[in-house]
């Protein structure tokens, strides 16, 4: 038999399971949240027009961030079914028996996934981030037009703590901004206080940070000079000696965006790698191991998911199993053990008990030994 045809057949096979799985997994998810968001939709839609668009800009986001959590299981589950299948056709037998040996059968599944896991790879470094803002807003807060609670987050750079009553993500604005200073300028006081912010993105020469209007302390806002730090970086403008800022108005300059602000965790969770490399870098920012970990862990993701895939392949072949349901119940029992190992491993380097990197890696270091292991009949 022609190795083509071969590589044709089983690539077409995985393929099919693997749209089929991630389609029906992907279909449930959006049925179930759906239904439990329905009434929140149809509020949005009558403000946008359409309940159609409204849940395809919805959902269409979120589908890359699905694909990225299942990514390694439907690769996982892709494998085995094929395997499964040419056992329980027979046709295993048949291939081995003209000679063909086993790792040569499995070689164009190990390619499949590995392209599996490399689209994934793109998803999480291009895909996600563009479609951050969208993964950000749940359903009750899908036009970003409602009130949050803003908790206090503290500027390192310059020792301030960003505070306010609540925040609107639609309009990046701060609802009775309360900003506390621990080392004021001289006539500033201690405290930044104004009927609302907004932040601003840096353009040009002008920085970013967030703009206070109705300054109400201190009172006398628009005869203070602006304000630097030590190393004569700009820290607070006022209308004294900036053009473009009104009466009544200041600046704080700040390297902490909106969405650092008011989403934390989430930004970092939905973020590229460069660009939480840059948060590593943001002097106003103080990640903690729990960020390094995941910037480990995005190099290593990639090869844990073909780590996992070749786990898999040797439970199906040394067993001969025909059984879609014995298979399944294997390809279960391996998932959960894995990702038990992995979430262990990165729990411990977020608690500093291991470091981040050591603890990225960790998870490599027990299962490829243990990979090489089991497909060691298969490389005979």
């Amino acid at each position: 038999m022609p190795y083509w045809i071969l590589d044709r057949y089983l690539l077409r096979l995985f393929l099919k399971v693997l749209l089929v799985s991630f389609l029906s997994l992907t279909g449930l998810f959006v049925v179930i949240d759906a239904f439990n968001n329905l009434d929140e939709f149809i509020s949005h839609a009558e403000k946008q027009g359409s309940l159609v668009s409204v849940l395809v800009e919805y959902y269409g986001a979120r589908v890359l961030s699905f694909f990225d959590r299942t990514s390694a299981l439907l690769s996982l589950i892709s494998a085995i079914f094929v395997l499964t299948w040419l056992q329980r056709t027979n046709e295993l037998t048949a291939i081995l028996a003209s000679g063909v040996p086993h790792r040569r059968v499995i070689r164009p599944i190990l390619i499949a996934a590995t392209c599996v896991s490399l689209l994934a790879a793109v998803n999480r470094e291009v895909g996600i981030p563009q479609v951050r803002d969208k993964l950000m807003r749940n359903a009750q807060d899908w036009t970003g037009d409602s009130a949050r609670k803003l908790s206090p987050k503290t500027d390192y750079r310059t020792n301030v703590v960003i505070n306010g009553s609540t925040a609107f993500a639609l309009e990046e604005r701060i609802e009775k901004p309360d900003f506390r200073l621990h080392t004021p300028p001289a006539g500033f006081g201690r405290k930044l206080i104004a009927a609302e912010a907004f932040y601003q993105q840096p353009v040009d020469e002008q920085p970013g940070g967030y703009r206070l209007s109705k300054v109400s302390s201190p009172d006398d806002i628009d005869e203070l000079t602006s304000a630097h730090l030590s190393d004569g970086s700009p820290f607070i403008l006022t209308s004294h000696d900036t053009p473009w800022l009104k009466s009544g108005e200041c600046f704080l300059v700040s390297e902490i965006d909106f969405q650092q602000l008011t989403k934390g965790n989430q930004v970092q969770q939905f973020s590229s790698f460069a660009e939480l490399w840059a948060g590593l870098q943001n002097r106003s920012l103080d990640y903690g191991a729990d960020v390094r970990v995941k910037l480990h862990s995005r190099l290593v993701q990639p090869l844990l998911d073909m780590t996992l895939v070749v786990l898999g392949l040797p439970l199906v072949i040394s067993r001969g199993h025909r059984n879609m349901f014995v298979a399944a119940g294997y390809c279960l029992g391996l998932v959960i053990a894995f990702f038990m190992v992995v979430i262990a491993c990165q729990t411990l380097g977020a608690g500093t008990l291991l470091s981040p990197a050591f603890a990225a890696w960790l998870p490599l270091l027990i299962f490829v030994p243990l990979a090489f292991t089991l497909t060691g009949p298969m490389r005979e």
